[in-house]
């Protein structure tokens, strides 16, 4: 018992430090809303949506798109239909005379199956993108209106090649999305302060920018095109390796795009899976120690509050590692969730801890083995 609560121990003060630096830093980065007047913007954007399977979605998403604050002589979007079996490359025709172009995947590939089908979209889509700058969103997000306005103001005046946005989960009613969201919310603090620091590459490829040119300097996907996953984070680091200091975090409430919560448990657990599945794949030792830390500390609070059960004198080192994660954790997701527009939810945010621990565990575990299902497909 007494090796079992040191490490507990220790595992919690390393926890505790993490958080406390992503929550000072966080806090640190410099907020960015109101672009002065006088900017005029000159730089040509490309906007890359893949999709596949987004009949329900793709039409809010383009219509979000038309209402950019952005010259339309200087921007272009492109969405990139990766062999969709519902009427997505149908209702995106339908956009055609409003400047959106569409791209079917199945016109560039070879027949021959491969593992990557989402990068091989987006490589489709900048070979064709006219764009210095290219915009990535996902085909289930409403952009708001200053979307690309922000994005091409806050990479003239940092000078970044790679930038990632703001995202979060849209609220609902059931318990699920709102645990989704709350979740979400605190990966995207984390990325905020890991990359404004230049501790870590984080990004969610659903609201990221860089320059086209840097893309092509690091050969695009080269080299991570075996993984079905990683069309964020794993380009964002190649990136980052090559262009060092030059990645930023844009901390803008007008850039927040909002994507939708999963459906169900399954399809949540496939969607986590598919994350963690990329972890082994990352150049960055230091976020894979992180993630490393994470884990342990998660799988050693699940497994203590199970054996409270079969041994009662557990509970002494079990309750009160469970309440001093939340009480560490906390603090940070108020911060985090003021941003977002989230105050309330994260009041509730103490009552999702148990089956955040479970999903960690399980996400963690079986997103380094094996296939797992996404957008139909089984995908290693």
């Amino acid at each position: 018992m007494t090796i079992l609560a040191i490490i507990t121990i220790l595992l919690l003060v390393v926890y505790a430090a993490l958080i406390a630096f992503y929550f000072h830093n966080w806090n640190a980065i410099t907020g960015l809303d109101e672009i002065p007047e006088n900017f005029k913007p000159s730089i040509p954007v490309s906007v890359l949506i893949p999709a596949r399977n987004e009949a329900a979605n793709i039409r809010a998403c383009l219509e979000s798109y038309l209402q950019q604050n952005y010259p339309v002589g200087l921007r272009e979007c492109i969405v990139i239909d990766d062999h969709s079996e519902d009427n997505t490359a149908l209702i995106v025709e339908e956009y055609a005379n409003k400047g959106i172009k569409l791209i079917r995947l199945s016109d560039k590939l070879p027949k021959q199956t491969i593992n990557s089908y989402k990068k091989k979209a987006i490589e489709t889509g900048i070979a064709e993108a006219s764009g210095k700058l290219i915009l990535t969103t996902d085909a289930d997000c409403l952009l708001p209106p200053e979307w690309i306005q922000q994005h091409v103001f806050y990479q003239q005046k940092t000078g970044a090649c790679f930038i990632s946005g703001p995202v979060k989960i849209s609220r609902g009613t059931s318990w699920l999305t709102n645990f989704q969201a709350l979740d979400f919310i605190s990966l995207q603090g984390i990325t905020g302060a890991s990359i404004s620091r230049g501790f870590h590459a984080m990004s969610n490829g659903a609201n990221l920018s860089y320059l086209k040119s840097a893309f092509l300097e690091v050969n695009g996907f080269e080299g991570i095109d075996q993984l079905a996953s990683g069309d964020d984070m794993l380009l964002h680091q190649k990136i980052a390796a090559r262009f060092p200091g030059k990645s930023a975090y844009l901390k803008s409430k007008k850039a927040i795009v909002e994507t939708a919560a999963m459906p169900d448990i399954k399809s949540l657990l496939q969607q986590r899976v598919r994350w963690a599945s990329k972890a082994r794949f990352y150049q960055e030792s230091r976020l894979k120690w992180i993630l490393l830390i994470v884990y342990l500390l998660n799988l050693l609070l699940l497994i203590l509050l199970i054996g409270g059960f079969f041994l009662p004198e557990i509970w002494w080192i079990a309750f009160p590692a469970f309440i001093i994660k939340i009480m560490v954790e906390w603090p940070f997701m108020i911060g985090v969730g003021d941003f977002f527009g989230y105050s309330r939810l994260v009041t509730s945010f103490p009552f999702y801890q148990p089956l955040h621990i479970i999903y960690t565990v399980a996400a963690g575990t079986f997103g380094q083995f094996g296939s797992y299902q996404w957008k139909g497909r089984n995908v290693r």
